[in-house]
């Protein structure tokens, strides 16, 4: 595996390359991010990882000095699984030589709505990265996880207005034994709230079980779910049922007549904040 640093590097190690693949992260790899790689591996040639936390997603009072940087770790991790050719590591000099004054406005109705109502300025920041990041890489598909479904849908979307050649590829929420979708915020969590955690996959698979047994009724579901998890003491930002293809919330006869749809959550548990979905 070459690592690289500069986009100039970069850009010399693909030269030629028409079937590249990408997953961006922002390091402190899991087996979650592995699998997303195995995926490109599936669909492309060389496939191209990055890892940069990136300070345009995160707002004045978020975690970005604590996000973990686990940088040598990650290099072990991609080495040994054997599926990256190029792991692109850049410094914040390098991604933002001079101020971003040029930026990725999502659309309000879908980037300030959910995560963008409670972290204004997030999509911004990840759709200008990751725009960024497609220009330094040009990839013929990129990866990523559907754990941050809006996220997922905000890039598609962006992509497709933009005519970008790169096909968005979903990888499915991996997931550990207890149900907890893995995330590197979850090594904030103590041992006693990694037990709790599990509860708000939990909720998500009761709630969509209503669904299946014919509640129409969306408010009261997502009115339910919200006081299940605040009865156990979490902090609900959002506990929403979505239509799959915008995220804009259904009428009861698109929930009675099987409108794909998605159940989203984003709830702190402790000092940790947690999001997961569940696909209707």
């Amino acid at each position: 595996m070459k690592v690289v640093h500069t986009i100039q590097e970069l850009r010399d190690q693909l030269r030629g390359q028409l079937r590249v693949a990408f997953v961006p992260t922002m390091g402190n790899l899991h087996s979650a991010h592995l699998s997303l790689m195995k995926m490109a591996r599936q669909h492309g040639d060389p496939v191209v990882a990055s890892i940069f936390v990136n300070p345009l997603q995160f707002g004045p009072d978020e975690d970005f000095a604590q996000y973990p940087r686990t940088l040598e770790a990650d290099i072990e991790k991609l080495e040994k699984a054997r599926d990256v050719y190029v792991l692109f590591a850049p410094n914040e000099a390098e991604m933002y030589p001079e101020p971003q004054n040029f930026q990725i406005q999502p659309p309000t109705h879908l980037g300030d709505i959910l995560e963008g109502e409670f972290r204004p300025g997030f999509f911004t920041g990840v759709s200008t990265v990751v725009l960024k990041l497609f220009s330094c890489v040009q990839p013929r598909v990129a990866v990523f996880g559907k754990k941050d479904y809006q996220q997922l849908m905000v890039i598609r979307n962006m992509c497709r207005q933009f005519q970008l050649p790169v096909d968005i590829l979903a990888h499915e929420t991996v997931r550990d034994e207890s149900g907890l979708a893995l995330s590197s915020r979850n090594r904030f969590l103590s041992n006693a709230e990694k037990d709790e955690a599990s509860f708000l996959y939990a909720t998500l698979q009761k709630a969509r079980s209503m669904v299946h047994a014919g509640e129409t009724d969306l408010h009261a579901i997502e009115a339910w779910g919200r006081a299940a998890l605040e009865s156990r003491h979490w902090q609900v930002d959002y506990f929403s049922l979505r239509r799959q293809r915008d995220l804009l919330a259904p009428s009861a006869a698109e929930v009675k007549h099987h409108e794909p749809l998605v159940l989203l959550a984003a709830a702190h548990l402790g000092s940790t904040r947690l999001i997961d979905n569940l696909e209707v």
